[in-house]
């Protein structure tokens, strides 16, 4: 069911934008009647991630240094495209770029939203298998350690609390449902 929006925009401004990111600040009305603003940030790029499985049951992990938590943090391989583009041709994309791998069979696992309270950001994460390993090629600003691993060690890194990455998070777990269904196609 399609409710209604019951937000009132009465301007928008705005704020800050580079070639990745625009952040509009909003003058509005809210669902209870008060006036307020709310700011948007606006992605320029479609998020990708990309969870690999082997023949034998393992993935890749990609570690990195994350600027905006000041951590380091274990990942599935993550990436964007431009809006618009084909997210698959991205996402292969992204897989060599990154690890170096290029795989055969490739399954949509699902979409979502990143972090709707404040963002638009919208991601596609796929599945990727009948790998072959070739020479990677990060960007400059990239300095990665790929890690290949058993899944089920994999999805344990999750429910420890040791990755957090929300694409990561939500295709593991996907992942170790169909696993543990027999539904992967």
């Amino acid at each position: 069911m399609q409710e209604e929006n019951p937000w009132k925009t009465l301007a928008a401004r705005p704020v800050y934008e580079n070639p990745w990111i625009e952040v509009t600040e909003f003058d509005v009305i809210n669902p209870s009647g008060g006036k307020g603003i709310y700011g948007k940030v606006h992605f320029r790029n479609t998020a990708l991630a990309i969870i690999t499985l082997t023949e034998d049951l393992e993935t890749h992990l990609v570690g990195q240094y994350r600027f905006t938590l000041n951590r380091y943090s274990w990942e599935i391989t993550e990436g964007g495209t431009p809006e618009g583009s084909d997210p698959l041709e991205g996402a292969k994309r992204e897989l060599l770029e990154e690890t170096g791998l290029i795989a055969r069979n490739w399954q949509l696992l699902f979409n979502m939203h990143l972090s709707n309270s404040v963002s638009d950001e919208y991601g596609y994460i796929y599945l990727a298998r009948e790998l072959s390993q070739h020479a990677p090629h990060p960007e400059e600003t990239e300095q990665l350690v790929v890690k290949r691993l058993p899944f089920e060690e994999v999805y344990r890194m999750v429910t420890d609390g040791c990755i957090t990455d929300s694409m990561s998070v939500a295709a593991i777990l996907k992942l170790k449902l169909l696993l543990d269904a027999g539904e992967l196609k």
